[in-house]
């Protein structure tokens, strides 16, 4: 999710004492528990400046047809998902990324890139209902409960730090930590959302009358254009490898009711 550091440092401040006292929660999307107790009303107020300050500085594609067919595939998506409460819009930016991403507001923009790899609307829905699957997985407010949590607890350790024997040591000692906090707990956790957005993106497509094979179609494709670039070791990356994730989609597909 995109929003300024400032708007978000703000929010992170006037949601700590909340933050460290709530309870983790049951998503029924997931089917697990999760730590996410940022009011989404708050994500909302994040995530309409940040859609405000894409639209301000991303040209929109001006090409009536891809917008059609983006708001086509994406309102069947929507409808599927059950969230009627957000303001959906979807809007396709004159950029070559092959790229999409989704506001919690409901708001979804896709590049032109992405529209120009997609060989048809089912493709297309694989990569919207994954963006979908986040928001109805609550996986932003999941993100941002995470960072609060960790920023608050190495503040806390830095504070005590400070006035003890190590005081000299205390930066290096709190930055240690945070750099744990990173790649044993946000980075990981990522990398889960990612899986479980692909699974409940799958859902909202059959449910919206798609064909969940796009899904395989289309990542499998993405994951052939990466093989010969560089890519960073799974255990320091947001994603999961090209491999697992094609793994755990083509079980998901094989696992989704018939009929």
């Amino acid at each position: 999710m995109t929003c300024a550091c400032a708007t978000r440092r703000g929010l992170l401040a006037g949601l700590t004492c909340g933050v460290l006292v709530a309870g983790c929660s049951e998503n029924a999307a997931t089917g697990r528990r999760q730590f996410a107790p940022v009011p989404d009303d708050q994500l909302s107020l994040m995530a309409d400046q940040a859609w405000a300050q894409v639209r301000a500085e991303a040209p929109v594609l001006a090409d009536a047809a891809s917008q059609a067919r983006l708001a086509r595939v994406g309102t069947k998506l929507a409808k599927a998902s059950r969230r009627a409460d957000l303001a959906w819009e979807f809007t396709v930016f004159d950029r070559p990324e092959v790229n999409a991403f989704v506001l919690p507001n409901g708001k979804v923009g896709t590049f032109r890139g992405l529209m120009e790899f997609t060989r048809d609307d089912d493709e297309l829905g694989a990569v919207i209902g994954h963006e979908i699957g986040h928001v109805i997985a609550r996986h932003p407010a999941e993100r941002v409960s995470q960072q609060l949590a960790v920023e608050v607890g190495v503040g806390l350790v830095q504070a005590v730090l400070a006035n003890g024997d190590y005081a000299e040591h205390a930066g290096d000692i709190a930055g240690a930590l945070g750099m744990g906090a990173m790649y044993g707990v946000i980075l990981p956790y990522s990398r889960k959302h990612e899986l479980e957005a692909d699974r409940v993106g799958l859902d909202l497509m059959q449910q919206a009358g798609m064909d969940p094979g796009g899904a395989l179609r289309f990542f499998g494709r993405m994951a052939e254009t990466s093989a010969s670039r560089p890519q960073p070791p799974e255990v320091l990356s947001t994603h999961p490898a090209d491999a697992a994730r094609l793994k755990a989609l083509r079980e998901a597909v094989a696992a989704l009711p018939k009929g």
